[in-house]
């Protein structure tokens, strides 16, 4: 039986699995006041609950996208996708902040490999002109779980678990609702696995994909790096240049998005006093970025279809997306809360177009045999961007911890102590400028790096 546009399909899981993906993460932002409270865990401390999931996922992602070459997209992503689900439902029953940091490295080591699994299942299923529209998609599948997380995991939170369900309460006692919104969404992913097993193969070893989407798929573009063959020792890929410019452009500019998920929910509740039953607002937040995703990958696409090569069509749009990041500090100048949000919207809609260009950036430039671990070792870029960023942040927003310092806390001093020193206890505001001009730099090192130029063999 032919399955007319397979190809859509696929992605269409991808994006089940990015939904998963990002639920999975933000139930831990959306609930960040209960579970602090519940916990006893302060905002340096709860700034390192993240660092661990971001060093985890810095982590897998330098073994995950080896995993995906040599194990394949289909097993990799079951692998994947079950391993962070377990751990979501492992979180139910932290009982601090180590326990809660355990549960979340665990999740940073299942949740990272997804990224790299998705861009490579992309090249093997759609043509170049069709790349960045289908990793659009299925990033929008993170906006959209991200978008959904509060309606899911607050009324889970509420819920009176002793007048209703008394043999829950007595299961978890401190804490059953939070708790229970880890247990659910880590169990709905187990779930996903049985579509996954029935329908995903390869395009040629698919009963599903008619001989014509099979000619679409495998149609040859002009930009297409290097032919299949074997994939790169780890020595090639570190001396592949466009894998350094994209890895310190992401370094740079994804920790912008990082912010909106971690701490935005955070800054509404403190500085806006937006209270936890209203968070569900942050609903505007990843909105935008859903549509910034669809957008930013539809837009190159267009290009590419008028004649531009996908580098320098991708390269437009992410100009576009850096012409308008600069309103960013107005996000903590204006004082309604709607135009708050209006404005927010606006810098998240470029950040996620920009990250969907970004991301096709490396599909274009990658040869297709190595794509995991090259997708992989820029990613891990961007997660040291949001571990860093989540520490400035922290020590901005708080005053001297009253708790002994962790190993990240002394790390970090090291590295970067004059600069914390500089923002300590200054409030969210100076982050909200840094993140006018973060995107504009990465351009400008892209453009000057030489990104356009054909790549040099290794």
């Amino acid at each position: 039986m032919k399955i007319k546009g397979m190809r859509w399909w696929i992605v269409v899981l991808v994006f089940l699995a990015a939904v998963l993906n990002y639920v999975d993460r933000q139930v831990l932002s959306v609930l960040a006041p209960t579970i602090q409270a519940d916990l006893g865990i302060d905002d340096r401390e709860y700034a390192n609950v993240l660092n661990i999931f971001l060093v985890a996922y810095t982590l897998a992602y330098l073994v995950s996208g080896k995993l995906v070459d040599r194990m394949g997209t289909r097993s990799s992503t079951l692998l994947f996708v079950v391993w962070w689900s377990l751990s979501n439902v492992v979180t139910a029953w932290a009982q601090g902040m180590r326990s809660m940091s355990a549960a979340r490295f665990s999740l940073g080591l299942g949740e990272a490999g997804i990224w790299p699994a998705a861009s490579k299942i992309v090249s093997e299923w759609f043509p170049s002109r069709e790349r960045a529209l289908a990793i659009g998609f299925y990033t929008m599948g993170a906006t959209v779980g991200a978008t959904v997380a509060p309606y899911l995991v607050i009324p889970i939170a509420v819920y009176d678990y002793p007048a209703n369900m008394p043999w829950v309460n007595s299961l978890f006692g401190h804490g059953t609702g939070w708790r229970m919104a880890f247990l659910i969404t880590g169990i709905a992913g187990l779930f996903w696995v049985i579509p996954w097993l029935l329908l995903y193969r390869k395009p040629r070893d698919s009963r599903f994909v008619s001989k014509a989407e099979l000619e679409l798929i495998e149609e040859t573009a002009t930009s297409t790096p290097a032919p299949e063959g074997k994939p790169w020792s780890w020595g090639r890929v570190l001396r592949f240049k466009p894998l350094w410019l994209l890895l310190v452009a992401r370094l740079l500019t994804d920790p912008v998005w990082y912010f909106y998920q971690f701490w935005f929910a955070k800054y509404l509740n403190t500085d806006r006093h937006v209270a936890q039953d209203g968070l569900t607002i942050t609903w505007v937040v990843y909105a935008a970025a859903g549509v910034g995703s669809l957008a930013g990958g539809w837009l190159s696409g267009a290009l590419i279809k008028r004649g531009a090569t996908p580098i320098k069509a991708r390269l437009w749009v992410m100009l576009g997306c850096a012409c308008l990041m600069p309103i960013s500090p107005l996000i903590a100048k204006v004082g309604g809360l709607h135009v708050t949000m209006v404005l927010t919207g606006v810098t998240v809609f470029a950040a996620l177009s920009w990250l969907i260009n970004i991301s096709a950036l490396i599909v274009d430039v990658a040869p297709k045999h190595s794509l995991g671990t090259i997708f992989s070792v820029v990613a891990a870029g961007s997660t040291l961007g949001g571990i860093i960023m989540n520490m400035i942040v922290a020590t901005m927003v708080s005053g001297p911890s009253s708790k002994a310092a962790g190993f990240l806390d002394v790390a970090f001093k090291e590295v970067l102590g004059p600069l914390l020193e500089l923002v300590a206890g200054q409030g969210y505001g100076p982050w909200f400028w840094a993140m006018a001009f973060l995107h504009p730099l990465a351009l400008l090192l892209l453009w000057f790096g030489g990104i356009a130029r054909p790549a040099q063999k290794p």
